[in-house]
């Protein structure tokens, strides 16, 4: 039986292996942190990692996932405490909120890569995540206030 590993804990896949893994996700697993956005990759709201990669879960298809191991918003961190969520909280980030579980993960993924982003590595780096509400100044002050934390924690 196929299976994969969501947030440290494995799963059975008794789905379509064709089915979007955002859908797996939210309607089998019940993890309804990644959201629908666009459902063709363009937006960034249903970011997720795929074996440390930010992944769009709209078109990555479950067969892509079997064997692998997917973080998704709820497993980030354990308390919600990762210097992302917490940076994203003292800045106060969103607004309508909708976007900002894909925003984190992509940025969780920078801040892996590049522990002292800069702006342009910031805006690079987010350009495919949208945010309605136009929190951008915000979000890059937080990614940078994270990188911040994480030095600290070091």
């Amino acid at each position: 039986m196929n299976s994969i590993r969501i947030n440290k804990k494995k799963y059975t896949v008794d789905v379509d292996s064709e089915m979007p893994l955002l859908w797996f996700l939210r309607d089998h697993v019940g993890l309804t942190g990644t959201k629908y956005g666009c459902g063709v990759a363009q937006c960034g709201a249903c970011v997720v990692h795929l074996d440390g990669e930010a992944v769009r879960s709209c078109v990555t298809k479950v067969k892509r996932a079997v064997g692998k191991e997917v973080i998704t918003i709820e497993g980030l961190s354990e308390h919600g405490d990762h210097p992302l969520q917490l940076a994203w909280k003292d800045v106060d980030v969103p607004q309508c909120g909708y976007c900002h579980a894909g925003q984190i993960m992509s940025a969780a993924v920078l801040l892996r890569e590049r522990p002292n982003p800069t702006d342009q590595d910031i805006d690079d780096a987010m350009a495919g995540n949208i945010c309605r509400c136009g929190t951008y100044s915000r979000i890059r002050k937080a990614i940078h206030q994270a990188a911040e934390l994480q030095k600290q924690k070091g």
